[in-house]
């Protein structure tokens, strides 16, 4: 019974995301902001681990649009970010900050269908669900879901614009589960030891031992590497630490227990072709804390020095979810 529940209320969410993405235009809609100033529950506590707390935002928008987000990427360190829905929307924004620097909302917040290479609107949500987003210099990857595949975009055509070109992903396909596929899209700093290579991570594509497919993509040492799989988290997305280890976030869910995150930390020299890795857990939060179904995580740098991990759910288009944005500033590397 509560497994027919959880895939009755899956199914909705999809019908639902498949209807906002035969939206063809491209626009700007209006977002509301909620500031959200405590991570855990009832207390004032702002150190967790090696992460410091700065606040955070819940976002709705009477568009309809606005939800399933699967990744979030700063374009700099300043206030501009473009990301993807698994609506089949890209989108691009602007944060706004109060006077103590503290998230207090968003502006320029323009939504554009998934084009294909041809400029044309993809209709067909299952060749739409965009998870996985790394920027590189001009260009911005999106990875896909269910029609498993990478495409590079210009990033001044995000959103908007087609994709200019394919990625070989090197993962065998029929290794991907259906909507368990490339999850995680990340580009590593030029200076550290995977040299600026793109890597992906699948949220739950899984080998004989039970653990990840994950490949680097790019750079001087391509193949495919494994995750070391720690039932009942999957794998939603990640990103580079400025001394190249990997941050990992994960998610459990379940209606017995409720939804919970945590980030991982891999360290960067241990990812190579054939090499099964694993790290420390730096943090982990349940539904004590501000969150809800986490699915994108984002490293950035800002002009003073300070290395900043920017965290957003993937509200499934339901009325029983949220869409939060939550920023942490990195105080023990």
């Amino acid at each position: 019974m509560i497994r027919s529940f959880f895939a009755l209320l899956m199914t909705a969410a999809v019908v639902a995301a498949e209807a906002v993405a035969s939206d063809g235009d491209v626009r700007e809609i209006a977002v509301e902001a909620r500031q959200i100033s405590q991570f855990k529950d009832f207390s004032e506590e702002t150190r967790f681990g090696g992460f410091e707390f700065l606040g955070g935002l819940e976002i709705s928008s009477p568009s309809g649009v606005l939800g399933g987000i699967s990744a979030l990427r700063m374009t700099g360190d300043g206030p501009q970010f473009i990301g993807a829905m698994d609506s089949g929307l890209l989108f691009s924004g602007r944060f706004m900050r109060d006077a103590d620097g503290r998230l207090s909302g968003l502006s320029d917040f323009v939504t554009a269908p998934v084009l294909d290479a041809d400029g044309r609107a993809i209709r067909e949500g299952w060749k739409t669900d965009a998870e996985g987003l790394a920027l590189n210099g001009e260009y911005a990857y999106v990875s896909f879901e269910r029609q498993h595949r990478i495409e590079r975009y210009r990033l001044s055509d995000v959103p908007g614009g087609a994709p200019v070109e394919r990625i070989r992903h090197l993962i065998p396909d029929w290794e991907f589960r259906r909507n368990r596929g490339m999850e995680m899209l990340a580009v590593a700093p030029p200076d550290a030891p995977l040299a600026g290579a793109l890597v992906v991570v699948s949220e739950r594509s899984l080998d004989q031992k039970g653990d990840l497919f994950a490949a680097i993509v790019s750079g001087p040492e391509t193949g495919v590497f494994f995750v070391k799989r720690d039932p009942p988290y999957d794998v939603t997305d990640g990103d580079f630490l400025p001394d190249g280890d990997l941050l990992l976030l994960e998610r459990r869910f379940s209606l017995a227990g409720g939804i919970g995150m945590r980030i991982r930390r891999i360290a960067g020299a241990d990812i190579a072709p054939g090499r099964t890795v694993d790290g420390e857990v730096l943090l982990e939060a349940d539904f004590g804390y501000a969150i809800d179904n986490m699915e994108s995580l984002d490293i950035f740098t800002t002009e003073d020095g300070d290395t900043r991990i920017v965290l957003a759910s993937d509200d499934n288009f339901s009325f029983l979810q949220r869409n939060v944005i939550l920023e942490f500033r990195l105080v023990e590397q």
